[in-house]
Protein backbone atom coordinates (compact mmCIF):
# COMPACT_ATOMS: atom_id res chain seq x y z
CA UNK A 1 0.00 0.00 0.00
CA UNK A 2 1.71 2.87 -1.27
CA UNK A 3 0.40 5.97 1.48
CA UNK A 4 2.03 8.82 0.45
CA UNK A 5 0.72 9.24 -3.00
CA UNK A 6 -2.74 9.64 -1.92
CA UNK A 7 -1.77 12.69 0.20
CA UNK A 8 0.12 16.09 -0.41
CA UNK A 9 1.15 16.11 2.88
CA UNK A 10 4.52 13.74 3.39
CA UNK A 11 5.46 14.87 7.14
CA UNK A 12 3.44 16.36 10.13
CA UNK A 13 4.56 19.18 12.54
CA UNK A 14 4.12 18.61 16.29
CA UNK A 15 3.39 21.86 18.36
CA UNK A 16 4.55 19.22 21.90
CA UNK A 17 4.26 20.25 24.94
CA UNK A 18 5.81 23.70 26.10
CA UNK A 19 7.90 26.14 25.06
CA UNK A 20 9.33 27.21 28.30
CA UNK A 21 12.90 25.46 29.07
CA UNK A 22 12.22 24.52 32.86
CA UNK A 23 9.05 22.71 31.94
CA UNK A 24 10.82 21.41 29.41
CA UNK A 25 13.64 20.41 31.73
CA UNK A 26 10.82 19.04 34.22
CA UNK A 27 8.97 17.22 31.64
CA UNK A 28 12.50 15.41 30.21
CA UNK A 29 13.20 14.04 33.95
CA UNK A 30 9.78 12.78 34.56
CA UNK A 31 9.50 10.68 31.64
CA UNK A 32 12.66 9.59 31.37
CA UNK A 33 13.07 8.34 35.09
CA UNK A 34 9.25 6.87 34.43
CA UNK A 35 9.97 5.42 30.49
CA UNK A 36 13.68 4.10 32.21
CA UNK A 37 11.68 2.32 34.98
CA UNK A 38 8.92 0.75 33.02
CA UNK A 39 11.08 -0.59 30.67
CA UNK A 40 13.35 -2.25 33.48
CA UNK A 41 10.35 -3.28 35.37
CA UNK A 42 8.50 -5.20 32.75
CA UNK A 43 11.61 -7.00 31.50
CA UNK A 44 12.26 -7.82 34.98
CA UNK A 45 9.10 -9.44 35.26
CA UNK A 46 9.17 -11.17 31.84
CA UNK A 47 12.30 -12.40 32.72
CA UNK A 48 11.11 -13.43 36.72
CA UNK A 49 7.86 -15.27 35.85
CA UNK A 50 9.26 -17.03 32.63
CA UNK A 51 12.65 -18.48 34.35
CA UNK A 52 11.10 -19.49 37.63
CA UNK A 53 9.15 -23.26 37.80
CA UNK A 54 7.50 -21.76 40.91
CA UNK A 55 5.10 -19.59 38.80
CA UNK A 56 3.98 -21.88 36.89
CA UNK A 57 0.33 -21.17 36.37
CA UNK A 58 -2.58 -19.57 33.85
CA UNK A 59 -2.51 -16.43 35.85
CA UNK A 60 1.46 -16.02 35.70
CA UNK A 61 1.40 -17.00 31.99
CA UNK A 62 -0.65 -14.07 31.43
CA UNK A 63 1.34 -11.71 33.77
CA UNK A 64 4.39 -11.24 31.36
CA UNK A 65 2.55 -10.65 28.57
CA UNK A 66 0.58 -8.30 30.08
CA UNK A 67 3.94 -6.61 31.03
CA UNK A 68 5.07 -6.84 27.41
CA UNK A 69 2.00 -4.96 26.13
CA UNK A 70 3.32 -2.16 28.46
CA UNK A 71 6.58 -2.73 27.47
CA UNK A 72 4.92 -1.76 23.91
CA UNK A 73 2.54 0.84 25.22
CA UNK A 74 5.63 2.84 26.98
CA UNK A 75 7.61 2.34 23.88
CA UNK A 76 5.34 4.05 20.98
CA UNK A 77 5.06 7.52 21.77
CA UNK A 78 7.67 8.64 24.86
CA UNK A 79 10.84 8.00 23.14
CA UNK A 80 9.40 10.35 20.49
CA UNK A 81 8.29 12.64 23.17
CA UNK A 82 11.82 12.63 24.98
CA UNK A 83 13.42 13.15 22.03
CA UNK A 84 11.44 15.88 20.79
CA UNK A 85 11.17 17.64 24.08
CA UNK A 86 14.60 20.07 23.47
CA UNK A 87 13.79 20.19 19.54
CA UNK A 88 12.62 22.88 17.43
CA UNK A 89 11.21 20.94 14.59
CA UNK A 90 9.38 18.34 15.95
CA UNK A 91 8.54 16.44 12.51
CA UNK A 92 6.98 12.73 12.12
CA UNK A 93 6.69 11.76 8.43
CA UNK A 94 3.26 10.61 7.58
CA UNK A 95 3.95 6.93 7.12
CA UNK A 96 5.68 7.32 10.92
CA UNK A 97 2.18 8.70 12.30
CA UNK A 98 0.64 5.71 10.65
CA UNK A 99 2.60 3.15 12.10
CA UNK A 100 2.59 4.78 15.52
CA UNK A 101 -1.48 5.01 15.43
CA UNK A 102 -2.11 1.01 14.14
CA UNK A 103 0.63 0.18 17.28
CA UNK A 104 -1.35 2.27 19.85
CA UNK A 105 -4.52 1.19 18.70
CA UNK A 106 -3.43 -2.87 18.35
CA UNK A 107 -1.87 -2.72 22.08
CA UNK A 108 -4.61 -0.67 23.38
CA UNK A 109 -6.96 -3.15 21.94
CA UNK A 110 -4.80 -6.17 23.02
CA UNK A 111 -4.39 -4.90 26.88
CA UNK A 112 -8.12 -4.77 26.77
CA UNK A 113 -9.20 -7.77 26.01
CA UNK A 114 -5.81 -9.53 28.13
CA UNK A 115 -7.15 -7.61 31.33
CA UNK A 116 -10.77 -9.02 30.66
CA UNK A 117 -9.39 -12.36 30.42
CA UNK A 118 -7.03 -12.40 33.63
CA UNK A 119 -10.56 -10.93 35.38
CA UNK A 120 -12.20 -14.44 34.21
CA UNK A 121 -9.52 -16.03 35.34
CA UNK A 122 -9.43 -14.66 38.67
CA UNK A 123 -12.98 -15.43 39.03
CA UNK A 124 -12.51 -18.85 37.99
CA UNK A 125 -10.04 -19.30 40.57
CA UNK A 126 -11.82 -18.14 43.64
CA UNK A 127 -15.42 -18.91 43.04
CA UNK A 128 -14.51 -21.97 40.89
CA UNK A 129 -11.00 -23.00 42.28
CA UNK A 130 -11.73 -27.35 41.34
CA UNK A 131 -12.42 -26.44 38.12
CA UNK A 132 -9.60 -23.99 37.63
CA UNK A 133 -7.10 -25.65 35.77
CA UNK A 134 -9.76 -27.22 33.46
CA UNK A 135 -10.94 -24.46 32.18
CA UNK A 136 -7.72 -22.33 32.66
CA UNK A 137 -5.85 -24.74 30.97
CA UNK A 138 -2.60 -23.95 29.01
CA UNK A 139 -4.20 -24.26 25.69
CA UNK A 140 -6.52 -21.89 27.12
CA UNK A 141 -3.95 -19.10 28.03
CA UNK A 142 -2.50 -19.68 24.50
CA UNK A 143 -6.17 -19.54 22.94
CA UNK A 144 -6.80 -15.89 25.12
CA UNK A 145 -3.55 -14.56 24.15
CA UNK A 146 -3.82 -15.33 20.50
CA UNK A 147 -7.25 -14.36 19.66
CA UNK A 148 -6.81 -11.12 21.83
CA UNK A 149 -3.24 -10.09 19.42
CA UNK A 150 -5.70 -11.22 16.52
CA UNK A 151 -8.76 -8.92 17.85
CA UNK A 152 -6.43 -6.19 18.95
CA UNK A 153 -4.68 -5.42 15.53
CA UNK A 154 -7.79 -6.26 13.78
CA UNK A 155 -9.71 -3.20 15.34
CA UNK A 156 -6.56 -0.94 14.64
CA UNK A 157 -6.21 -1.83 11.20
CA UNK A 158 -10.24 -1.43 10.25
CA UNK A 159 -9.84 2.08 11.93
CA UNK A 160 -6.65 2.49 9.50
CA UNK A 161 -8.37 1.37 6.80
CA UNK A 162 -11.14 4.42 6.33
CA UNK A 163 -7.83 7.01 7.40
CA UNK A 164 -4.92 5.99 4.62
CA UNK A 165 -6.93 7.21 1.78
CA UNK A 166 -8.30 10.45 3.26
CA UNK A 167 -6.54 13.13 1.26
CA UNK A 168 -3.98 15.72 3.21
CA UNK A 169 -3.26 18.62 1.41
CA UNK A 170 -2.67 21.09 4.82
CA UNK A 171 -2.74 22.07 7.16
CA UNK A 172 -0.14 19.62 8.87
CA UNK A 173 0.67 21.04 12.16
CA UNK A 174 -0.80 18.90 15.16
CA UNK A 175 -1.18 20.12 18.47
CA UNK A 176 0.13 17.52 20.64
CA UNK A 177 3.68 15.02 20.43
CA UNK A 178 2.21 12.58 19.17
CA UNK A 179 -0.22 10.85 16.61
CA UNK A 180 -3.77 9.67 17.15
CA UNK A 181 -6.94 9.12 15.09
CA UNK A 182 -9.17 12.29 16.16
CA UNK A 183 -6.12 14.67 15.74
CA UNK A 184 -4.87 13.28 12.69
CA UNK A 185 -8.83 13.07 10.55
CA UNK A 186 -9.35 16.69 11.36
CA UNK A 187 -6.33 17.70 9.27
CA UNK A 188 -7.81 16.32 5.88
CA UNK A 189 -8.82 18.00 2.82
CA UNK A 190 -12.37 16.43 3.11
CA UNK A 191 -15.43 16.42 5.18
CA UNK A 192 -14.90 14.03 7.89
CA UNK A 193 -17.76 14.85 10.49
CA UNK A 194 -19.02 11.13 9.75
CA UNK A 195 -16.05 9.28 9.89
CA UNK A 196 -14.61 11.61 12.99
CA UNK A 197 -17.90 10.26 14.54
CA UNK A 198 -17.71 6.65 13.63
CA UNK A 199 -14.13 6.67 14.90
CA UNK A 200 -14.84 8.32 18.24
CA UNK A 201 -17.90 6.36 19.03
CA UNK A 202 -15.84 3.12 17.97
CA UNK A 203 -12.99 3.94 20.34
CA UNK A 204 -15.62 5.49 22.95
CA UNK A 205 -18.10 2.32 23.29
CA UNK A 206 -15.06 -0.70 23.06
CA UNK A 207 -13.11 1.87 25.88
CA UNK A 208 -16.70 2.19 28.01
CA UNK A 209 -17.86 -1.25 27.36
CA UNK A 210 -14.79 -2.75 28.37
CA UNK A 211 -14.47 -1.17 31.70
CA UNK A 212 -17.90 -1.71 32.60
CA UNK A 213 -17.74 -5.25 32.07
CA UNK A 214 -14.56 -5.17 34.53
CA UNK A 215 -15.80 -3.53 36.89
CA UNK A 216 -19.25 -5.32 36.88
CA UNK A 217 -16.94 -8.70 37.21
CA UNK A 218 -15.61 -7.51 39.93
CA UNK A 219 -19.20 -6.86 41.78
CA UNK A 220 -20.23 -10.00 40.90
CA UNK A 221 -17.19 -11.45 41.95
CA UNK A 222 -17.42 -9.88 45.62
CA UNK A 223 -20.93 -10.87 45.89
CA UNK A 224 -19.94 -14.44 45.34
CA UNK A 225 -17.47 -14.31 47.61
CA UNK A 226 -19.75 -12.81 50.09
CA UNK A 227 -22.09 -15.72 49.83
CA UNK A 228 -19.66 -18.21 49.99
CA UNK A 229 -17.19 -16.97 52.79
CA UNK A 230 -17.79 -13.73 54.11
CA UNK A 231 -14.25 -14.35 55.82
CA UNK A 232 -12.65 -14.37 52.24
CA UNK A 233 -14.43 -10.95 51.39
CA UNK A 234 -11.86 -9.02 53.15
CA UNK A 235 -8.97 -10.63 51.30
CA UNK A 236 -11.28 -10.57 48.07
CA UNK A 237 -11.27 -6.55 48.38
CA UNK A 238 -7.29 -6.45 49.50
CA UNK A 239 -6.77 -8.31 46.13
CA UNK A 240 -9.55 -6.03 43.97
CA UNK A 241 -8.41 -3.17 45.29
CA UNK A 242 -5.14 -3.62 43.02
CA UNK A 243 -6.67 -4.29 39.28
CA UNK A 244 -9.45 -2.26 39.86
CA UNK A 245 -6.74 0.30 40.28
CA UNK A 246 -5.13 -1.37 37.07
CA UNK A 247 -7.82 -0.94 35.24
CA UNK A 248 -9.08 2.48 36.19
CA UNK A 249 -5.61 3.85 35.06
CA UNK A 250 -5.86 2.44 31.94
CA UNK A 251 -9.55 3.01 30.31
CA UNK A 252 -10.08 6.71 32.90
CA UNK A 253 -7.41 8.76 29.73
CA UNK A 254 -9.02 6.52 26.93
CA UNK A 255 -12.96 7.33 28.27
CA UNK A 256 -11.56 11.05 28.85
CA UNK A 257 -9.68 10.72 25.10
CA UNK A 258 -12.94 9.41 23.37
CA UNK A 259 -16.16 10.32 25.31
CA UNK A 260 -15.30 13.64 26.57
CA UNK A 261 -17.43 15.88 24.81
CA UNK A 262 -15.27 19.41 25.42
CA UNK A 263 -11.81 18.45 24.37
CA UNK A 264 -9.01 20.73 25.94
CA UNK A 265 -5.45 20.27 24.52
CA UNK A 266 -3.83 20.83 27.92
CA UNK A 267 -5.60 18.29 29.35
CA UNK A 268 -5.40 15.58 26.52
CA UNK A 269 -1.39 16.32 26.52
CA UNK A 270 -1.11 15.95 30.17
CA UNK A 271 -3.26 12.39 30.69
CA UNK A 272 -1.46 11.34 27.01
CA UNK A 273 1.60 11.66 29.27
CA UNK A 274 0.32 9.82 32.13
CA UNK A 275 -0.93 7.38 29.41
CA UNK A 276 2.08 6.69 28.08
CA UNK A 277 4.65 6.66 30.84
CA UNK A 278 3.00 6.76 34.38
CA UNK A 279 0.52 3.89 33.79
CA UNK A 280 2.84 0.93 32.67
CA UNK A 281 5.27 1.42 35.78
CA UNK A 282 1.78 1.85 38.01
CA UNK A 283 0.93 -1.57 36.12
CA UNK A 284 4.42 -3.24 37.16
CA UNK A 285 4.77 -1.33 40.81
CA UNK A 286 0.73 -2.90 41.74
CA UNK A 287 1.15 -6.15 40.03
CA UNK A 288 4.72 -6.93 41.78
CA UNK A 289 4.97 -4.86 45.20
CA UNK A 290 1.16 -6.40 46.04
CA UNK A 291 2.27 -9.86 45.61
CA UNK A 292 3.61 -12.18 48.05
CA UNK A 293 5.07 -14.88 45.24
CA UNK A 294 6.13 -11.98 42.96
CA UNK A 295 8.48 -10.37 45.62
CA UNK A 296 9.63 -13.54 46.73
CA UNK A 297 11.08 -15.04 43.10
CA UNK A 298 12.66 -11.18 42.48
CA UNK A 299 14.31 -11.44 45.84
CA UNK A 300 15.86 -14.61 45.30
CA UNK A 301 16.71 -13.83 41.76
CA UNK A 302 18.37 -11.16 42.90
CA UNK A 303 20.27 -12.58 45.48
CA UNK A 304 21.65 -15.18 42.78
CA UNK A 305 22.58 -12.11 40.15
CA UNK A 306 24.20 -11.19 43.33
CA UNK A 307 25.93 -14.53 43.91
CA UNK A 308 26.72 -14.43 40.58
CA UNK A 309 29.00 -11.24 40.77
CA UNK A 310 30.70 -12.37 43.60
CA UNK A 311 31.75 -15.52 41.65
CA UNK A 312 32.83 -13.31 38.41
Amino acid sequence: MDIVNHSMVSEFVFLGLSNFWEIQLLLFLFSSTFYVGSLMGNLLIMFSVTSSPHLYSPMYFLLPNLSFLDLGSCSVAAPRMIYDLFRKNKVLSFGGCITQIFFIHAIGGTEMLLLIAMAFGRYVAICKPLHFLTIMSPWMCILIFITAWILGHIHSAAQLAFVVDLPFCGPNVLDSFYCDLPQLIKLACTETNRLEFIVTANNGLISVGSFFILILSYVFFLITVRKHSSGGLSKALSTLSAHVTVVVLFFGPLIFFYTWPFPSSHLDKFLAIFDAVLTPFLNLVIYTFRNKEMKAVMKKLYHQLRSYRKIL
